[in-house]
This record gives structure tokens, sequence and C-alpha cells, in this order.
């Protein structure tokens, strides 16, 4: 039995999907972007700490090795006593800066438009299925 190609699908497209999606599902996490936004300058952990408030240490501590893993910010010790360290951005990290800000710019433009797409298909009584984001009909209470 063979299998028709499905003419929609290149095998060259999901090859770079393939490569592409693990390092674009760890530069689009929760906390990553807000991280080089905070690094246009070399700072401190404390600082970058202070800056996102409501980040935990822990949380930032992944975050900021993560992105050093990823050639996207750099860490240096400092020659100080007691030893500091502080974080900033790559070449590479620089270069996303970019097209982060055109997606931030993007998102600020269209907010209003998605919020009133989200509460109308809410009003139609459509929910999403918990932790897979597919659609789920609302049940019909006439009987």
């Amino acid at each position: 039995m063979t299998t028709e190609p499905d003419p929609y699908r290149s095998d060259d497209a999901t090859r770079s999907e393939d490569a592409c999606r693990p390092i674009i599902d760890q530069l689009t996490d929760k906390w990553s972007m807000t991280v080089m936004g905070v690094l246009e300058e070399p700072r401190r952990f404390n600082e970058i700490k202070r800056r996102i408030d409501c980040v935990t240490q822990r949380v930032l501590t992944q975050t900021l090795r993560r992105l050093e893993r990823n050639g996207m910010i750099v860490r240096r010790v400092l020659p100080t006593s007691p030893v500091g360290v502080e974080y900033s951005l790559t070449p590479l990290g620089e270069s996303l800066l970019e097209p982060y800000n055109l997606l931030h710019a993007w998102s600020l433009a269209n907010t209003d438009a998605i919020r009133a797409h989200q509460q109308e298909y809410d009003r139609r009584g459509t929910t999403l299925r918990a932790g897979t984001g597919s659609p789920v009909p609302a049940r019909s209470t006439s009987g």
C-alpha cells in the first residue's frame, strides 16, 4: 500500500520546522524576551531581578543560563571584591531585538482586535479543551 504525498507538505519545510522549533520555543518562553529587553546595557543579576520584579530568582537563573547556552547573552565575571557577575547581549542576541520589537509593536497594534475576536468566540459558547487549546463546542441545555 502506498501513500499519496501531501502536496501541501514539503520535506524541506518539515525539516526546517523541525530544526527551528526547539530554538523558537526557548526564545519565546515566558521570560526570555523580557530578560533580553532589560539587557540593552550590561546588568548584574540583582539589577535584572529588580527590573523584572515578578520573576523568581530560580526562574531568572534558568532563563539566563538558557539564553547564555543559546548564545544570546554572555556572562562575565567582574574582577571585584566580592566577585560580581554581569550579563550582556551578544551580537547574536542584539540581532534578535529588531524582529522582537516588530512582533511587540504588532501585538500592541492588534491587541484590541484580538481581544474582540476572543470575546466573540467566547460569546458563541465555545471553550477550549484544557491543556490542548482545542475547541470544545458548548453543550446545548435544551432537551
